[in-house]
């Protein structure tokens, strides 16, 4: 493949990053279409494979961005950008948490020292960091090794070794070993509804660079495979072996994000290959182009949407008065309340809140698009 950028990996990417906004801003957690909801615990809703989606996005685009300096492996100049892009953001990340405060906390050092470290987008620049230093310093075949190893091992530590302070090996929520080693580096620091877990923790990290790991290995597999229609039917193939062994797997280690389990990764890891597969065989091989523009435009803007998307709704939900009943109120929940559950079933009023500023944002990124304003971070 010759083309340095895919329109079905920016339609892809788009698609995803459109997809969390949507499920991360409804009008009211408490009216949900169960499909937007994640699982409970085990088990695995529409809603969950949004996250693995872009992490196995990140390792396409990887190999599509880095392709050219692999003879360069980690010389200074490859390692000081990776590096920059890593920090950039796992600090952006850190702002979006800061900025939950409310303002006359955001400097207060008590309320700072209990800050949540990680999150949504200090786990992509982990594995960012991670899956960029192994494409540029390892052959494809080192990369399934590792992968295997991250996988195989992360299913032996949470199925054979005992937890700290709780005795057998578990997988129930806060007595497990990856909520252990959570609060073994990041007590007071968690996940505000948990407290002693973190649905992005350590432990679970390991295995959610496998996920960039395989999408590493498709991009390199598309790029392998010269005929589009071989191309297509090989990622169709091994999305499907991907999803059948993660099913497999979830008999003995049940497919589970919060744990990000192994069986969770080969099943979303297949999924995410299916997806691509489609959209690269009606997008970049049958050339239906038409339709993807608003999803273009969050593709190729994707981190800074999904930034700016955070920051509007923390500010629409801190921005708050006191009504006349004496309640204090936010703009979020007044603009809810009054524009859409005043007329809409709960549901339906709770997913137009949400497309609402999917669609306000479609607006904004359609005009950074035809300036070419592309944010790199």
């Amino acid at each position: 493949m010759d083309s340095q950028r895919l329109p079905s990996l920016d339609f892809f990417r788009g698609a995803t990053v459109m997809a969390m906004i949507t499920v991360n801003n409804p009008g009211t957690w408490e009216s949900i279409f169960a499909p937007l909801r994640h699982a409970a615990w085990n088990g695995c809703t529409p809603t969950d494979l949004i996250f693995p989606f872009f992490l196995f996005i990140v390792g396409v685009s990887i190999h599509f961005a880095y392709r050219g300096k692999k003879s360069d492996g980690l010389s200074r100049r490859n390692v000081v950008k990776i590096l920059r892009r890593t920090i950039i953001i796992f600090l952006l990340g850190i702002l979006l948490a800061w900025f939950t405060l409310p303002p006359e906390r955001m400097v207060d050092l008590d309320r700072l020292a209990t800050l949540r470290i990680p999150g949504v987008l200090q786990r992509i620049s982990m594995v960012f960091m991670c899956c960029s230093v192994m494409y540029l310093s390892t052959s494809w075949i080192t990369q399934v090794r590792t992968a295997a190893l991250l996988l195989v091992g992360y299913y032996l530590l949470m199925t054979l070794v005992p937890v700290p302070g709780f005795g057998a090996p578990n997988l129930e929520p806060g007595t497990n070993l990856a909520a252990w080693t959570d609060r073994l580096f990041f007590e007071g620091h968690l996940w505000s509804q948990s407290k002693t877990w973190d649905p992005e923790g350590v432990l679970s990290t390991f295995p959610a660079i496998a996920t960039g790991i395989l999408g590493m290995l498709t991009g390199q597999l598309m790029d392998r495979v010269e005929n589009p229609s071989e191309r297509v039917s090989w990622l169709f193939l091994f999305g499907l072996i991907l999803i059948l062994g993660g099913l497999a797997w979830d008999m003995a280690f049940p497919i589970n994000k919060s744990l990000w389990t192994s069986s969770y990764v080969l099943y979303t890891g297949g999924w995410a290959m299916q997806a691509l597969a489609a959209s690269h065989w009606l997008i970049d091989i049958r050339r239906y182009q038409s339709w993807t523009k608003p999803f273009l435009y969050f593709g190729m803007n994707a981190i800074f949407a999904f930034v700016a998307s955070g920051l509007i709704a923390k500010i629409l939900l801190r921005t708050q008065w006191t009504t006349e009943t004496g309640t204090e109120e936010s703009l979020w929940n007044f603009l809810y309340q009054h524009l859409y559950a005043s007329w809409m079933e709960p549901r339906v009023a709770s997913l137009s809140f949400a497309l609402t500023l999917v669609l306000g944002f479609t607006l904004v990124l359609a005009l950074m698009y035809r300036r070419k304003w592309f944010i790199k971070v």
